[in-house]
């Protein structure tokens, strides 16, 4: 069963920098897509980033130019390096990782528990 694990979150200051990981296990398939999203309190869901399996990248418009989505297919593990940080920022992100199911040929939806990043001085 495929598992998604977060961690590297926490408490910067605005300008700050964090990295973020997301450690990848169980059978996963050649088609896929990672990817980070975020929810702040009372707001909805917020794409972030994602990156296919041979690393084409999308990012949500507020975050461009100050993160940078990775993954290292190997080790099954994606990153998320984000600079200049800002308090809007600060929410729960998620990890996420839609993968072919051999059973039922469409995409199956997985979700880590989610990190805290708090950006505050």
């Amino acid at each position: 069963q495929v598992q998604l694990v977060e961690s590297g979150g926490g408490l910067v200051q605005p300008g700050g920098s964090l990295r973020l990981s997301c450690a990848a296990s169980g059978s996963i398939s050649s088609a896929n897509v990672m990817g980070w999203y975020r929810q702040a309190p009372g707001k909805q869901r917020e794409l972030v980033a994602t990156i296919t399996s041979s690393g084409s990248t999308n990012y949500g418009t507020s975050v461009k130019g100050r993160f940078t989505i990775s993954r290292d297919n190997a080790k099954k593990t994606m990153y998320l390096q984000m600079n200049s940080l800002k308090p809007e920022d600060t929410a729960v992100y998620y990890c996420n990782l839609d993968s072919m199911s051999r059973v039922t040929m469409n995409y199956v939806h997985y979700w880590g528990q989610g990190t805290q990043v708090t950006v505050s001085s």
